[in-house]
């Protein structure tokens, strides 16, 4: 199976619009919280836009922290890609640094708003190395060598 990404993305439409042109298997968090979450049960890397205010709090997006604080979800993250407005300076894309040191996954990339044919280059061909160490590891697991 190819690489899966999880996102949420706010009424802006910017991650949205960034993981459409991806072209790769893609689940939304919802945007309402009265919205059934999803629960992932492969790996998958989470793209999570920043909302921080000066200090960096509320920088992760309610959905996001209830998505996370599902064990099931949160084991299977291999990484997370920040997005964000460079407007905010050093907060910029903030929400992957604190998912990262969180839930002990790399922070594999950053992107300013619905990202550049660049960042799309970068994401695909990341994902696919990504990936490429992955299918062995999860080959193992289902044949339980």
């Amino acid at each position: 199976m190819g690489p899966l990404i999880v996102y949420y993305s706010s009424i802006s439409g910017n991650t949205n619009r960034f993981v459409d042109s991806l072209g790769m298997r893609a689940v939304r968090i919802p945007l309402s919280m009265k919205a059934e979450c999803p629960v992932i049960d492969e790996p998958y890397v989470l793209i999570c836009p920043c909302y921080a205010d000066d200090d960096g709090s509320k920088a992760v997006p309610k959905q996001v922290i209830r998505f996370l604080n599902n064990p099931e979800n949160r084991k299977h993250m291999q990484g997370v890609i920040g997005s964000g407005n460079r407007n905010f300076g050093d907060k910029f894309a903030y929400a992957g640094n604190v998912i990262a040191k969180k839930c002990k996954v790399p922070c594999l990339y950053k992107f300013e708003l619905s990202g550049t044919p660049t960042d799309v280059i970068n994401v695909r061909e990341g994902m696919k190395k990504l990936w490429a160490t992955l299918e062995p590891q999860e080959m193992n697991k289902k044949t339980g060598t």
